[in-house]
């Protein structure tokens, strides 16, 4: 059951991390991310993935503290180049910023080793050439495993990879964001490079529980989302509600469904959804192993797609900062 990453055997579904600090509204109480860390490890779901971004440093932190007695049992991946904060704001790749913040995620993650390095954006100020050897000199020396991009084209994903071996791409797949199939999926494919799914459940939309998406807190990503707003979200409620109905039909969980789907694409993807409740990491986790009919997933796929799902998955102002290959929406 388990894939490979950088050289490791995983679990196929993994645990994004970013909603126990930060974005989807209000993150869990502390004492309950913890017990949420430590019950991922006891189901073997052994892929941690983080970010330098995510609270500003206090996911890196938890996970760090919540589980620096057992950095044996899991799979950690991290990632920088996305600054929030001060005149820098934006995306640096910069060798100098890729060093010094590789030194901050060892110190906040308590460990002497990250397995797997991202860059979080692609970064047009600096050569490819330039950020990626900053990051095989950090692979020389021992502080990473392997090192990964994401949000990248797939022309810039050759050209690094031709810099130095790519392990990973970490990019938004779903049945309703399916970019990746434009170029990026090949690419992985015909360079041996994993392919890393966040928001398989398509941020939570297919998750089985959003009805009215303006019962978000102010502070929730997914409020400045096209796909939630209310132009949109009439239509693409219409749906879900079927996609609801077929999961049904299949005995699993919408959120199984989800990832599912998004793992039998090809063997090379893993899945990484975030989630603030045991119950559902627990329904995740399972998705691997649940069984689930061909015809099902042909279905699920024609149902929710680019063609039928109304909005961009990012509002004007992020656009410009993805390079993967574009969708246009229906």
């Amino acid at each position: 059951m388990k894939r490979s990453l950088a050289n490791r055997s995983v679990h196929p579904v993994g645990l994004g991390c970013m909603n126990l600090s930060w974005a989807y509204g209000s993150p869990p109480p502390r004492d309950y991310a913890e017990k949420l860390l430590h019950r991922a490890l006891d189901l073997g779901c052994d892929h941690l993935d983080t970010a330098r971004i995510y609270g500003a440093g206090k996911n890196e932190e938890m996970i760090g503290e919540t589980l620096k007695g057992r950095r044996k049992e899991f799979f950690i991946a991290s990632k920088t180049g996305i600054v929030v904060d001060g005149p820098r704001r934006g995306v640096d790749c910069s060798p100098e910023h890729i060093a010094a913040e590789i030194e901050k995620s060892l110190e906040l993650l308590q460990t002497d080793f990250i397995d797997l390095y991202y860059l979080h954006r692609f970064d047009p100020k600096t050569p490819i050439a330039d950020s990626i050897g900053a990051l095989a000199r950090a692979i020389e020396a021992g502080k990473i495993g392997a090192y990964g991009v994401s949000e990248w084209s797939a022309a810039h994903i050759r050209e690094a990879h031709a810099v130095h071996p790519m392990a990973a791409v970490q990019t938004e797949y779903s049945l309703w964001t399916r970019n990746v199939e434009i170029a990026v999926l090949d690419a992985c494919r015909e360079l041996g490079i994993s392919l890393v799914a966040f928001s398989p459940t398509a941020r939570g939309a297919l998750g089985g529980e959003i009805r009215d998406p303006s019962t978000f807190e102010e502070a929730d990503l997914r409020t400045k989302m096209p796909r939630f707003n209310a132009e949109n979200w009439p239509h693409n409620l219409k749906l879900i509600d079927q996609f609801n109905e077929l999961a049904k039909e299949a005995g699993v969980t919408p959120a199984q469904l989800s990832n599912r789907w998004v793992l039998e694409q090809d063997p090379c993807i893993h899945v990484i959804p975030g989630t603030t409740k045991i119950e559902h990491l627990e329904q995740n986790v399972a998705a691997a192993t649940v069984p689930v009919a061909p015809e099902i997933l042909q279905r699920a796929g024609e149902i929710i797609n680019h063609q039928t799902v109304r909005g961009h998955r990012y509002h004007d102002a992020i656009r410009p900062t993805i390079d993967t290959e574009e969708c246009e929406p229906a």
